[in-house]
């Protein structure tokens, strides 16, 4: 670890509790088109891919998926924002790793993070955030984690990638990156952690 320049996060599921914002989010598009709530099985397929492929996969059929498109293009996310809980260390983890670490997000949200950011007092925290709009192919590919190390320069095994589904793993698999699972002891991972101030342990600082 002592070679780590970088850690990267992501957004749902590790930097906020969005358990509650996302469930809401969309079941107010299925309410909309007179579709039941969303099913547990449906809030894990959007919990860790992009709003296009949660959209896909809640309105399969081609019309209606373009007009679930429509709507929720027309949809603000800001009444969702309250509903977001941020993990309790984040805050304290990033005064820690700065300005001896570079921080970064990799998140697969595509046009709702700088209000994210913004709403939670987290501007200036982050050299570099990379959103599903920003590269080719969002996770499970690793475009968004090569974007980073490209970013800075680094070799990939100079950087730690944070993240809680199965999409992150794999992406940091395929860039090769050190990854650290967030509450999550199902996942395959050179570390595994339930609070983000474990990553100070990780790296001693």
């Amino acid at each position: 670890m002592k070679n780590i320049k970088i850690v990267a996060f992501d957004c749902d599921g590790v930097m906020f509790d969005t358990k509650e914002s996302n469930t809401a989010y969309y079941n107010q598009i299925l309410s909309h088109f007179g579709r039941p709530a969303l099913t547990a099985e449906q809030f894990a397929y959007c919990h860790s891919h992009t709003a296009d492929q949660a959209i896909a996969k809640l309105f399969d059929e081609e019309e209606s998926f373009w007009a679930a498109q429509s709507y929720r293009k027309s949809m603000s996310y800001i009444p969702f924002l309250k509903y977001m809980e941020m993990e309790p260390y984040l805050k304290p983890l990033i005064e820690k790793l700065r300005p001896r670490y570079k921080t970064a997000v990799a998140t697969n949200r595509s046009d709702t993070m700088d209000r994210v950011i913004s709403e939670h007092g987290l501007e200036g925290c982050f050299d570099l955030v990379v959103c599903a709009s920003d590269v080719e192919n969002p996770k499970p590919h690793p475009d968004p984690l090569i974007k980073i190390i490209d970013h800075f320069g680094v070799a990939p095994g100079d950087s730690l990638y944070v993240g809680d589904s199965e999409l992150d793993e794999m992406a940091a698999k395929a860039a090769e990156m050190p990854f650290v699972a967030y509450n999550n002891r199902l996942l395959t991972a050179d570390y595994h952690i339930q609070n983000l101030m474990e990553i100070a342990e990780i790296l001693e600082v």
